[in-house]
């Protein structure tokens, strides 16, 4: 959602780029809360999220112009040979500015527009470093290929090393930051919501298509500060598009990825409610070890804040610290993040960071890592 916003999930980024584009300046404006614009979002003439489809690969890697929005989602967790962790995002997002694909002759001149996130949690320094950047289609200056794995917006990128999309190189650079990282997928393609069909309410065409990558072995390199480290560990991918909205009644969601040590993989995503009521759209899945999926209910995830961090930039409180209960599985995990400040303060405001994961299964040890994206909170 999205996690990466999430990664996760929802359109919110349709306000922040009419925002963004009205202004017509180098100005940037303020943060944006989930509420922001959100629900005015003019989404019916783009095309709807009605019901479940075939997927195609590679062509669905691609660009889905059609609908308002899509993103391509990548979080992981890694370590050095010294044993020194990271946690990273790398998301790149396409809205469309308008439902009209106008053609002209102007290389320039694009209705598409593409907004990536680049993020570093050094987590033995405590330290988090964070990047944003917007650049219309046009003159392939962003884009997203349908013949094989290929996004980028100027030099950031993700992209397939070959024909068969089995291994993708992500590389993205600032001046204090970089990353360059080969991911390649041990688990197939799981489909999230039903057979990749993702409702978020009961509005008709509030949904997203949405598949995962839920356990890539990453390797690579990391800078930081004039430091470089070799580094390897586990990625996370998630892909959706749709033309969708919140309801009225939702004001944010908080979106759980979490890689477990039975080889196992948990997504989900719960909505925050303004009435503080429990959302009937809650979901997610466990993926197995053999590949299989266990659907997840509203009633079968019992989600408790143990804790909570407030931001010193922003004077946002974010929760910091969740007892997650699936009793149906025999689960009982606790989700710490690695360190309290992974809060991204750019266009749109949210928390998106990695953390450990700790509990039982049947009685059993299990623990974990992931990533988690918390939206809305002001």
């Amino acid at each position: 959602m999205k996690t990466v916003i999430y990664s996760l999930i929802i359109i919110i980024i349709v306000a922040l780029g009419r925002l963004f584009f009205a202004q017509q300046n180098s100005e940037p404006p303020e943060p944006l809360t989930t509420s922001d614009n959100l629900l005015s979002a003019d989404n019916e003439n783009y095309a709807r999220v009605l019901k479940p489809r075939a997927f195609v690969f590679p062509q669905d890697h691609g660009a889905h112009p059609e609908y308002h929005i899509e993103w391509w989602y990548f979080t992981g967790i890694l370590q050095s040979s010294a044993e020194r962790k990271f946690g990273y995002e790398l998301t790149f997002f396409r809205f469309a500015l308008t439902p009209e694909q106008q053609k002209t002759a102007s290389k320039w001149r694009d209705k598409q527009m593409y907004m990536a996130h680049f993020a570093l949690t050094d987590v033995d320094a405590e330290e988090f470093h964070f990047a944003e950047r917007f650049s219309r289609a046009g003159n392939k200056l962003a884009g997203a290929e349908t013949a094989k794995y290929h996004v980028w917006l100027h030099d950031w990128k993700a992209e397939a090393v070959d024909t068969t999309d089995s291994s993708i190189h992500l590389d993205a650079k600032t001046e204090d930051f970089s990353i360059s990282l080969y991911l390649k997928p041990e688990k197939k393609i799981a489909l999230q919501g039903l057979d990749g069909f993702s409702k978020k309410n009961a509005q008709a065409g509030n949904a997203s298509y949405y598949y995962s990558y839920t356990r890539m072995a990453t390797t690579g390199n990391i800078q930081l500060n004039l430091q470089a480290f070799e580094v390897s560990g586990s990625s996370w991918m998630d892909r959706e598009w749709s033309s969708a909205s919140l309801a009225a009644e939702q004001v944010g969601w908080d979106w759980f990825a979490l890689q477990l040590s039975d080889h196992s993989e948990l997504m989900f995503y719960r909505f925050r409610r303004k009435d503080d009521k429990q959302d009937e759209n809650n979901a997610g899945a466990i993926f197995n070890a053999d590949n299989s999926k266990i659907s997840l209910t509203f009633t079968e995830v019992d989600i408790k804040v143990l804790d909570h961090w407030k931001s010193p930039k922003t004077q946002v409180s974010y929760p910091a610290k969740w007892h997650l209960s699936i009793p149906k599985l025999g689960l009982e995990l606790d989700v710490t993040p690695l360190t309290s400040d992974q809060e991204i303060n750019v266009r749109y405001r949210y928390w998106e960071g990695a953390v450990s994961v700790a509990g039982k299964k049947y009685d059993e040890v299990i623990n974990g890592q992931g990533y988690v994206e918390l939206t809305g909170y002001q």
